[in-house]
């Protein structure tokens, strides 16, 4: 039976939260449906005291903001953008077009078709995530989307140069100094000066993931996202301090994102809230990962494999680090998570910035339904068929007319009749005023 020896905030307390995010989410995106440009300025002003005449940065600006980085700096981007390319061109690879002759004549397939635009949203207030423009905007370019544009919040006042070069390099076509709700109503509304997009993808803060979720339908979004999650899944293989270090690392996302360890030693366990009590002393981002620890913080221990199983597949968790004697037993038996990291060679923060999966990932149970964004993300696999003899035309007709009387759709029903009379022959009545065809023999 699993025991819970730390546990997070009650999701009373969470849902309170995210009703005051809807309203404030709400509202802003009608002022930005109503006045346009106008509205994502004042927005601007007033979140990120940052005041332009067209927030689209000019050749210039990305220029000078490459021009902050050290050779090795540029280096170090286009090593992770190469290895999140290659993983990318081995999905779009694995994705085919098929087509079949299902039936003598009958010819059905489908096609894979790029979104015609694309909005990436690259998350920069608290830092510069330049790794979320490799993630999206790579991705995107891949899939062929024949136009992205990013959206970032400038950083310190001042757009964040790696985050543009980063965006630049990745083959963004437009980059926009834009943050927060005002960033997405602009890229799904579209403004005087921004056009709008067919798609959204990009992690953001809460007021992010709400605007995405309130845009989705009239645009799509690559998934429902909330804070970065992390999950340790460790047995005594492993140490109390290696365990520490990956919740931490994660928890210093933001305060409200949940660190979970789940394991099948107490005494691993022990260790591990020892370590982070210690490692809280001397992390530099201490400040925001204890509060993040604190509050979503938990620790659960199992009484075996089969368990520890059990309690993480409810949990559907973004990131599952697993570092026990069997770690394939996980990746065979798990089946609700964003990404699985497996062994303690790796971790969370490879996956994150540089390893070549994508770091875009579900979150608040999400992984039940979905896995994370892709380069299938932005493809419409879309569906055709052709009928290339008469007798096949004829004989499905006959079928469709009988199955149309069925539910009493006539007009259905005379499209598939027109056909028997044109292809077949048959002078088959018009399907207002007829009985169902004769059963084919």
């Amino acid at each position: 039976m699993a025991e819970w020896l730390k546990r997070g905030t009650s999701a009373e307390v969470r849902a309170e939260a995210d009703r005051k995010v809807r309203d404030v989410v709400e509202a802003t995106l009608a002022d930005i449906a109503d006045r346009g440009d106008a509205a994502v300025r004042d927005l601007s002003i007033r979140f990120d005291g940052w005041d332009r005449g067209d927030y689209r940065l000019s050749d210039r600006e990305i220029q000078d903001c490459m021009d902050q980085l050290t050779g090795q700096d540029l280096k170090d981007i286009e090593f992770a953008q190469t290895q999140v390319r290659n993983f990318a061109q081995i999905q779009r690879d694995s994705m085919t077009d098929v087509e079949a002759e299902t039936l003598p004549g009958v010819v059905l397939g489908h096609t894979h078709i790029p979104v015609g635009a694309a909005g990436c949203y690259v998350p920069g207030g608290k830092y510069p995530l330049l790794a979320s423009a490799h993630m999206s905007v790579i991705t995107a370019k891949v899939a062929g989307v024949p136009r992205v544009i990013t959206c970032a919040p400038p950083f310190e006042g001042r757009p964040a140069p790696a985050i543009v070069a980063a965006q630049h390099m990745a083959g963004a076509d437009a980059i926009y100094a834009l943050g927060g709700i005002q960033a997405i109503g602009a890229m799904a509304l579209g403004t005087e000066s921004i056009g709008s997009v067919d798609m959204l993808v990009g992690p953001g803060n809460a007021f992010v993931a709400e605007a995405k979720r309130q845009l989705f339908g009239k645009v799509g979004i690559d998934l429902f996202a909330g804070p970065t999650e992390t999950m340790v899944i460790a047995d005594d293989s492993v140490d109390g301090e290696i365990c520490a270090t990956d919740l931490l690392g994660q928890a210093e996302h933001g305060p409200d994102s949940p660190a979970i360890l789940i394991t099948n030693s107490r005494a691993l366990a022990e260790d591990t809230l020892r370590e982070i009590d210690r490692l809280l002393q001397i992390l530099p981002t201490a400040a925001i990962a204890r509060r993040a620890w604190e509050s979503h913080g938990e620790v659960i221990l199992c009484d075996g494999y089969d368990e520890m199983v059990a309690v993480a597949d409810d949990y559907a968790n973004e990131h599952v680090q697993v570092m026990t004697r069997d770690p394939d037993y996980f990746l065979k038996n798990m089946r609700n998570y964003g990404a699985l990291f497996l062994g303690a060679r790796t971790n969370v923060a490879f996956g994150d910035k540089v390893i070549g999966t994508n770091h875009t990932l579900p979150t608040r149970k999400a992984a039940r339904y979905t896995g994370g964004l892709w380069v299938g993300k932005f493809l419409k696999t879309c569906t055709y068929q052709r009928v290339t003899t008469d007798a096949a035309s004829t004989m499905i007709g006959e079928y469709c007319s009988r199955l149309c009387a069925l539910e009493g759709f006539a007009g259905h029903g005379e499209q598939a009749n027109i056909r028997v009379r044109r292809y077949g022959g048959r002078n088959v009545p018009y399907a207002g005023r007829a009985e169902p065809l004769e059963t084919v023999a």
